[in-house]
């Protein structure tokens, strides 16, 4: 008797470890929504090292596996390249380039890479990521944790994704770097002939000063030196501006004279990065304010995604479409977590949509339920 219950433990754990496989291998959303995911989280409720442990995983390829021509519908070309469908994955996620065929294997059209600093720097201190659960979303203060250019740089030298799917790399400068300029020209002497295309970062709100970069005349300086340094690359690599989701029209309206001036113009816009949070927003999933070394009177509580961004996002993104008057591509970002929300996006002025927290909560299947709806929609603003 104890022999057959053994026996049949034996083929039962087999047949549940094979369905599991099976389920996590072929991308079973539901099945990623409610269990893996929830599963490990509460296995691993510190969310940095959750969020390390999924890059790993996607590294060693244990993600779903989606094939190249899934959504061949959606195909569109943006700034001179070719993506299968709309839907990316935000940077933020894999910061240092370690599980980009992972990602695109998992069904992702591009992947954004980083945020990458010329010199390796740990970003802030620990705990810096606070999931929220009931609202599906997370506050950040990473503050460009970086492994730097060469390591990155290593990793991608090679093109191991050509043919597979879009790689983008997000810039950003060192946090205690006397010449922000030269670290952001530095990025794009290192990556322009490697990567599909380029984004300059001066909108995350975990940086000092960072933000100050989307002044007007700040603005100009830098991106004349970027595009300078572009001009002496091999080939003309396409490079945008990841503007933030807090700034006043008249900023924004700043912000897309100089990118669309004839000797400042860049080749898109990814509108938005995170936002800032508020004290309740922090407190709602026990974040603890920080201070970044700088004066004690700005405590800084990160940056807030997912859910609660969609809408402020999205309206930021509806009001630079019509500054731009379409005549600048866009990238929308910010709490898409279905097609709907992407569809959104789209009619916002989006060409692309790039999503990175609803990964956390839905797994990497996400896509395929975002592009999947895409094509189900069949709308002249969701087609190419």
């Amino acid at each position: 008797m104890t022999s057959r219950l053994k026996s049949t433990a034996t083929i039962l754990g087999l047949g549940l470890g094979i369905f599991t496989a099976e389920a996590m291998y072929s991308g079973n959303e539901r099945f990623y929504r409610e269990v893996v995911m929830p599963a490990l989280h509460l296995l691993v409720p510190d969310g940095e090292k959750a969020h390390m442990l999924a890059v790993r995983a996607l590294h060693y390829g244990l993600g779903p596996q989606k094939p190249r021509d899934a959504f061949q519908g959606l195909q569109r070309t943006v700034f001179g390249l070719k993506f299968a469908h709309p839907v990316g994955v935000a940077a933020g996620f894999d910061k240092d380039g370690e599980a980009v065929m992972g990602l695109l294997k998992a069904g992702f059209s591009h992947v954004e890479v980083g945020t990458v600093t010329p010199h390796p720097q740990p970003g802030n201190s620990r705990p810096r990521v606070f999931r929220w659960k009931e609202q599906e979303a997370v506050i950040n203060r990473y503050g460009f944790n970086s492994q730097g250019h060469e390591a990155v740089y290593d990793r991608l030298k090679d093109r191991p994704w050509e043919g597979r799917g879009i790689v983008g790399v997000n810039l950003g400068c060192n946090k205690t770097s006397p010449d922000p300029i030269a670290d952001f020209v530095a990025g794009v002497t290192k990556f322009g002939n490697v990567a599909d295309y380029l984004v300059i970062n001066v909108s995350s709100p975990n940086t000092p000063g960072l933000r100050s970069w989307q002044n007007k005349e700040r603005l100009r300086e830098l991106l004349s030196s970027v595009l300078k340094a572009r001009s002496q690359l091999n080939k003309r690599t396409p490079i945008l501006l990841k503007i933030s989701p807090d700034e006043s029209d008249q900023c924004l309206k700043e912000i897309v004279e100089v990118a669309m001036n004839p000797a400042t113009r860049v080749d898109g816009l990814i509108v938005s990065n995170t936002t800032l949070v508020s004290h309740a927003e922090a407190a709602a999933c026990g974040a603890a304010p920080i201070n970044l070394d700088v004066a004690p009177s700005d405590a800084v509580w990160g940056g807030l995604s997912g859910r609660p961004l969609r809408e402020k996002s999205t309206a930021c993104l509806a009001r630079v479409s019509v500054l731009t008057r379409g005549q600048l591509p866009l990238i929308g970002v910010g709490g898409i977590s279905s097609a709907q929300d992407a569809v959104e996006k789209l009619r916002a002025g989006a060409s692309l949509v790039q999503l990175y927290t609803s990964m956390i909560y839905q797994g990497p299947p996400v896509v395929s339920r975002v592009a999947r709806g895409l094509d189900e929609l069949r709308e002249p603003t969701v087609k190419a």
